[in-house]
């Protein structure tokens, strides 16, 4: 059985540190350590800023102002979905990154693929995006 609850958060930068702290709870809870609790609060602040920055190109004005966050906290995992209402966009045309001449921006997807253990990109134009990240409690998977 889990526990799953969604938070409606405001399409701004400055609501983001209150997701971090949200999650930080909510992993600190459920017995993560310190540097996981910390990979967890980056890549969904990555999230978060990738669902602000791209979610502002909705169609519909009421879509801008919030993006959403679900929590779905089993007994040996931890997912967390955050969905905009942007245009959306084609995942196979995520690109991995050249890391020996790095360019500003473009590493979001990067980042939170590294620091969680499953990622799933969910979009398709004119439809937003879910970005669902899992992270497993105990042995790294």
């Amino acid at each position: 059985m889990s526990d799953v609850f969604t938070i409606s958060v405001p399409s701004k930068a400055e609501y983001v540190n209150v997701v971090r702290l949200t999650t930080s709870a909510v992993a600190s809870r459920m017995g993560f350590n310190i540097e996981e609790i910390e990979d967890i609060k980056v890549a969904v602040a990555e999230a978060c800023t990738n669902a602000i920055k791209y979610g502002k190109y909705s169609c519909n004005e009421k879509d801008l102002e919030n993006f959403n966050i679900k929590y779905c906290v089993e007994y040996d995992k931890m997912i967390v979905e955050i969905q905009d209402n942007g245009k959306g966009f084609c995942t196979e045309d995520i690109e991995e990154p050249d890391l020996t001449s790095p360019k500003e921006g473009g590493l979001g997807i990067f980042i939170i693929r590294s620091l969680m253990d499953e990622v799933d990109i969910i979009s398709a134009p004119e439809k937003g995006t879910i970005i669902k990240m899992i992270k497993y409690l105990g042995d790294d998977i």
